[in-house]
This record gives structure tokens, C-alpha cells and sequence, in this order.
């Protein structure tokens, strides 16, 4: 009993000792350090680029759900209908990536795509002749609230996106000396056109 007692005692020192210690602290030049930031500036990155995405998808179903709302309302041609929900379903197939971004014609494309299908959308959400059902007017007002973010969005991506450039371009050499990845890294493309 003496030596149980004696090795509970011996361990309970060993682990207060253990947990008193403070880690070691990272020097901030050091290519350790370079990465860790790298890796927060790219997340912060992601973060930016999945919020707009995320709001930009809500925007096409509450696009989508307006238009079978609207097949309900008297005197809606649902050919015309039909042919705006294949056109809103075909917009995320014609989004611009991080990547193709790189071309403002692929933004301008997109952006033009959407814009065409929202003021026809609008047209017969919001007729001059009549009050819209409760369900439309809220619709129609989350799209265009959403549709108005999206500048906000934009700009934040590029904010976060010129800090991460930004930092290449400073700790280049801490990057080579990396390698693999870290040294294949490019600058991200921007929503602003810089010249």
C-alpha cells in the first residue's frame, strides 16, 4: 500500500510539473512562424471565399423558390417561368472559381447572366398593377438584400486575398527554403483590377 500511495504520489508531481511548463515560443522569422501565418492568411482567405459562395447560393434557391411561388399567382405565363428557373439553375454551373476569376470577363459573364435573370424575376415578383402575395415580397426582399452584399463580399475577399499576395511576395525566400507547396504558392487573383 506504501509503494501504491508512493507511486500516486510520484505521478501527481510529474504531471503538475509537466503542465506548468510553457511552450516554447515561436520565433517570428523563422520559416516555422512564416507558415503558421501563411496558413491563417489562406484560411482567412477560404473563410471569405465560402461566405460569399454561401450567400450567392441562397440568393439562386430563394430565386428558385420565387419562381415556384409565382407559377400559384393568377395570371404568371409559365413558359416564360420555365424558361428563367432553367436559366437561374444554370447559373452555378457558369460561376467564375478562384482560379478562372483570373479573366474579369468570366466575373462580367456571370455577373450579366444573374443580373438578367433577377430584373425579369423582379418583373413579375413586383407587378405595377398588383400587391405581390406576402411570400414573394419576402423573397424578392432576401435576393435583393443578398444581391446588394455581394459588393461587401467581394471586397472582403479582396482584402483578405491582398494580405495573403502581400505576404508572398515579402517572405518569398522563407517560402523557398519550405519548399513543396509552400513554394509553388502563386497570388491569388483579385476582384479589383489592379494595373
Amino acid at each position: 500500500m506504501k509503494r501504491f500511495t508512493s507511486l500516486l504520489l510520484l505521478l501527481a508531481v510529474l504531471v503538475s510539473a509537466s503542465c506548468n511548463r510553457t511552450p516554447k515560443p515561436i520565433d517570428p522569422a523563422s520559416a516555422e512562424a512564416v507558415k503558421v501565418q501563411l496558413n491563417i492568411l489562406r484560411d482567412t482567405v477560404t473563410a471569405n471565399w465560402t461566405e460569399m459562395l454561401a450567400s450567392d447560393d441562397a440568393k439562386l434557391r430563394d430565386t428558385r423558390q420565387l419562381l415556384r411561388e409565382l407559377t400559384t399567382q393568377p395570371g404568371t405565363d409559365r413558359t416564360q417561368l420555365a424558361q428563367l428557373q432553367y436559366a437561374n439553375d444554370r447559373l452555378p454551373k457558369r460561376r467564375y472559381t478562384q482560379q478562372t476569376m483570373a479573366e474579369s470577363a468570366h466575373i462580367d459573364a456571370y455577373d450579366a447572366a444573374q443580373d438578367s435573370v433577377l430584373r425579369a424575376v423582379y418583373g413579375l415578383a413586383l407587378p405595377e398593377n398588383r400587391e405581390p402575395a406576402p411570400i414573394v415580397r419576402e423573397l424578392t426582399e432576401r435576393i435583393q438584400t443578398a444581391d446588394a452584399e455581394l459588393v461587401a463580399y467581394r471586397v472582403h475577399y479582396d482584402q483578405a486575398a491582398t494580405r495573403f499576395n502581400n505576404y508572398l511576395v515579402v517572405h518569398a525566400q522563407e517560402l523557398q527554403q519550405l519548399g513543396g507547396s509552400y513554394a509553388k504558392l502563386q497570388p491569388l487573383p483579385l476582384f479589383t483590377i489592379v494595373e
